[in-house]
């Protein structure tokens, strides 16, 4: 259960109302919908003026792959998200890309001439792929600025720091000590090794930090010779290193280095200043203290539970009955590449300048009444648009073709795609 966004008559922001309160304005028509994901509604008859608004503190943990959000009225969880990025997906184009480039120029075909030095970046530039991941956290803070009531922001700013990691004697390593003391390390090593004991790949059983190399035969406490292992695990092993165990694969793995750490580091800074742009207070807490704050309420492991418990500012007892998040993914708004390829390299199609066909883009969600056929009923789904007017659904898990008069628009893309399960990869379709 989600609490429900409000806005008064002239657009501006309102407390988030319970689900039950907001069907009860919309059956007295005293609210429209406004939004369908998040669900958004407009009391016609309220002004805020008129009304008691109180303080409300949006926390973030920003992640290389999913961003956790969770809003907090007091000490109650009122909304809360996880945001899929796409950064990965925009890395596999530019090199699609490139790849297409640098084919056409070694057979001498027509092609778009290289450009090495002739472009400059400006202050802040990041590759496009964390630009990506900037951007959508900076998206939809501003949208929920705009349908809740925010004073405060938190977000997660030091979560994995590498080098004092490597190098216990360098300065500034006192948040180190105290009631945080091993939280830094540990949760290193559990996103280095997928929270899996790194011997027999258990899962979701209690996990303890282990030297590959022994100290008593030499190995020091530096995070490269430390690992996860299960109890039986690091008792069999003993005084054994992890190749004599039978493992040397560990060792190896222990030397590469963190994709998803590196991506959250080159970031955390440029996304810091955005988010002081908006002129709302900043509080910015350690991965550390996330995991401890979590730790101590009794929370599982969840981007939206990393959330709500970021930074100082969490409070003792943290109300979280019935809040089911939403799942967002960022999917972009299309591609501006107008020719298509075969593997070869040379042109088979040609995209259409223009993206809408009969009033519908490819993204909307539609509601498509199929008369007859083996589809026959009411569905409600994403859509790929065509300009020969059928256009692609998925139902009952398959691809179906519906002729636009039969569709109904629902829901406008906005470049994110959102799902009614708590699985993000989970598409829009379901029968009404």
């Amino acid at each position: 259960m989600q609490y429900v966004f409000v806005r008064d008559a002239d657009g501006h922001p309102l407390d988030p109302c319970h689900p039950a309160r907001a069907r009860a304005l919309l059956r007295q028509h005293r609210a429209v919908v406004h939004r369908r994901y998040p669900f958004t509604i407009c009391i016609v008859d309220r002004m805020r003026r008129d009304s008691t608004v109180h303080e409300h503190r949006l926390k973030t943990d920003p992640g290389s792959k999913t961003t956790g959000f969770a809003l907090l009225r007091g000490d109650r969880v009122v909304w809360a998200s996880a945001l899929v990025h796409r950064g990965e997906r925009i890395k596999q184009l530019l090199e699609a890309r490139r790849a297409v480039r640098r084919s056409r120029r070694q057979r001498k075909t027509r092609y778009r001439a290289p450009r090495f030095l002739n472009r400059t970046r400006p202050a802040g530039w990041l590759p496009p792929s964390l630009e990506s991941r900037v951007a959508n956290v900076e998206t939809w803070v501003a949208r929920l600025a705009r349908w809740c009531p925010l004073t405060h922001l938190s977000m997660e700013l030091v979560r994995f720091d590498t080098q004092l990691m490597q190098n216990a004697d360098i300065s500034g390593v006192g948040y180190q000590q105290g009631t945080l003391a091993g939280y830094e390390v540990r949760e290193y090593l559990l996103e280095k090794w997928h929270r899996t004991c790194a011997y027999c790949g258990a899962q979701q059983v209690p996990l303890e930090i282990e030297h590959m190399v022994p100290k008593v035969r030499g190995g020091s406490d530096r995070v490269s010779n430390l690992t996860l292992a299960c109890v039986p695990c690091n008792q069999q092993k003993g005084r054994q290193t992890a190749a004599e165990c039978g493992h040397p694969e560990v060792q190896a793995l222990a030397k590469q280095p963190l994709k998803d750490a590196t991506a959250v580091n080159a970031t955390r800074w440029t996304l810091f200043q955005r988010l002081a742009q908006t002129g709302l207070p900043v509080e910015c807490g350690s991965g550390g203290r996330t995991k401890y704050n979590r730790t101590v309420r009794g929370l599982a492991k969840s981007h939206w539970h990393d959330a709500a418990c970021v930074g100082a500012s969490t409070p003792e007892t943290l109300w979280l009955r019935g809040i089911t998040p939403l799942p967002i993914r960022a999917m972009g708004h299309g591609t501006r590449q107008r020719c298509r390829t075969d593997k070869y390299g040379f042109p088979r199609a040609h995209r259409a300048r223009q993206k809408r066909f009969f009033g519908f883009q490819t993204g909307d969600i539609v509601k498509a009444v199929v008369p007859h056929g083996k589809y026959v009923g009411t569905w409600i789904s994403r859509v790929v648009v065509k300009a020969s007017g059928w256009f692609d659904l998925v139902i009952r898990g398959k691809k179906a073709s519906v002729h636009h008069t039969h569709c109904t628009a629902v829901w406008r893309t906005d470049g994110y795609q959102y799902t009614l399960s708590a699985d993000a990869d989970t598409a829009v379709s379901s029968p009404c």
